[in-house]
Parts: structure tokens; sequence; C-alpha cells
């Protein structure tokens, strides 16, 4: 198991990231959590985080397109996108963008702790 990496995570749903945030905690991450896009920019240390888990569908925002934001930024740590919406074009979409792991809601713990720990191997 890989410890005190720090895990971002981003949803909007609140029971979700509680849910995930325990998991995380529970299995030696460091995890810090943001519901809406705002407070993710305004607040989420990125040059330290070691991956990012990110929900798609944010209130009429999209963790796509903050993912594609990051990496005009040159910022790029690995990426997880989360949805309870699976459709053809919004995996297209996540893939095309650049993500280790695509998730589809309700998603096991072991598949999201498998996930975030192959996306920190040759970091």
């Amino acid at each position: 198991m890989i410890s005190r990496k720090l895990i971002h995570v981003l949803d909007d749903d609140l029971s979700v990231l509680g849910a995930v945030e325990r998991l995380l905690k529970a299995r030696g991450f460091d995890v810090e959590t943001f519901h809406t896009i705002d407070s993710f920019i305004e607040r989420a240390n990125l040059r330290a985080a070691t991956c990012l888990v990110l929900d798609i569908n944010l209130n009429g925002a999209s963790g796509i397109d903050l993912k594609r934001k990051l990496n005009a930024a040159g910022i790029s740590p690995p990426v997880i996108f989360i949805t309870a919406r699976d459709e053809d074009v919004t995996r297209r979409a996540a893939l095309s963008a650049g993500c280790v792991a695509y998730l589809s809601k309700p998603f096991s713990s072991k598949d999201l702790v498998d996930a975030i720990e192959a996306s920190q191997q040759g970091r």
C-alpha cells in the first residue's frame, strides 16, 4: 500500500465526498476534499497532489473541463474521473482529456484504491 500521498477529491455530492475521504484516510492517504470547482481552485495545493479524483458533473461545471485547464497550465497529476452518468461520449471525453481511470458510481472501494495505487507507480 502507498501511504502519505496527497489525494485531492472534488465532488459536489457531499455524501460521496465524505465516503471517499473516509476510505482513503483509512488506507493511509492524506486527503483534501472540495465540493465546488471554485473551492478547488482557491485552496487546492496542486503542486503537492499526487492524484486527483474528479467528479465529471459538478452543478453545471465539468471535471473534464477542469482537467483540460490544468493541462494547459502545465499541471498534470494523474486524474481519476468518477461519474454517476456513464455515457460513451463522456467516457471518450474523459479519456481524451487524459485520465488514468474512469469509474462509474457506485464504484467499489477496491477499484478506487487500485486506480490510485496504479497512478502512483513511478512517482
